[in-house]
């Protein structure tokens, strides 16, 4: 059955991006029909990581309004075939979407691809809402920081609230994938570590993606890291990610009930 996916932050700039082109990416390398899809409307950015910038005709608001079909629209991946992306407007703002019209998207690339990856914008306002609207599974990435962890709470909130499946009583899967995560920061208490995080939000770990510079330089030479560099860390963390979202890998131990951010804090620097 096809799965939508939302990939989303209640921070920018923890590596959203990056990582719906390395998840979408490594999918499709599994052998997985996949499409990404830009919800950024106005700041377009997953065309130029996926390297397809220059192939841009026409994007998301063009298909919603019925000024392009979907798949004239649809750019595919140059390496995979089975890797597609439907890019976000740049001259339009994300007033433009509607439920309507995203829906009906939605619908249509359900019929055509096993996995639907969404890239919200990060935040709470309309773009973020209805990038996750119509979502089966939610990635909230976050990096080890107290203030990334804090937004995180309150996107976790919105996805039991906003989404379709919340509204109907159902469940809506959500996994955390901590990303730009550095280690030895986490040892000398300079950053939590990755047992604080996932105490806090009480959500799966879907994976760890390590600090490297290697993502950045993928990310602009428009190659995600999956292909760029296969073997690298942060490129096995993201292929594992994929794995589990199919289902399959070793499961993490996740606690039952979330902590409030400061209690768990204080508690930390009181041990």
């Amino acid at each position: 059955m096809p799965k939508v996916v939302v990939v989303t932050s209640g921070k920018g700039g923890v590596g959203k991006t990056t990582s719906t082109a390395a998840l979408g990416t490594a999918l499709a390398q599994a052998g997985q029909k996949v499409v990404v899809v830009d919800f950024d409307i106005g700041l377009r950015n997953l065309d130029l990581v996926m390297g397809v910038e220059q192939r841009v005709a026409h994007d998301l608001i063009n298909v919603m309004q019925g000024d392009a079909k979907l798949n004239d629209a649809l750019i595919p991946c140059a390496d995979l075939n089975n890797l597609h992306l439907l890019p976000a407007s740049q001259t339009q703002d994300k007033d433009a979407l509607t439920e309507s019209g995203v829906r009906r998207v939605v619908d249509e690339l359900r019929e055509q691809f096993d996995w639907v990856i969404c890239d919200s914008p990060a935040g709470i306002e309309v773009g973020a809402t209805l990038a996750m609207r119509f979502a089966d599974i939610a990635v909230i990435v976050t990096n080890a920081e107290v203030s990334s962890v804090r937004d995180s709470d309150r996107i976790i909130g919105l996805l039991d609230a906003k989404t379709e499946r919340a509204e109907r009583g159902e469940q809506l899967e959500k996994h955390l994938l901590l990303t730009r995560y550095d280690a030895g920061r986490a040892a000398h208490r300079s950053m939590l570590s990755v047992d604080d995080v996932v105490e806090i939000l009480a959500l799966p770990l879907l994976g760890v993606v390590p600090e490297s510079e290697e993502v950045l330089s993928a990310s602009n030479l428009g190659s995600p890291i999956t292909l760029h560099k296969p073997a690298s860390a942060p490129a096995r963390a993201y292929a594992e990610a994929a794995r589990r979202l199919c289902g399959a890998g070793t499961a993490f131990d996740t606690p039952t009930k979330r902590q409030g951010l400061l209690g768990r804090l204080l508690g930390r620097r009181a041990a």
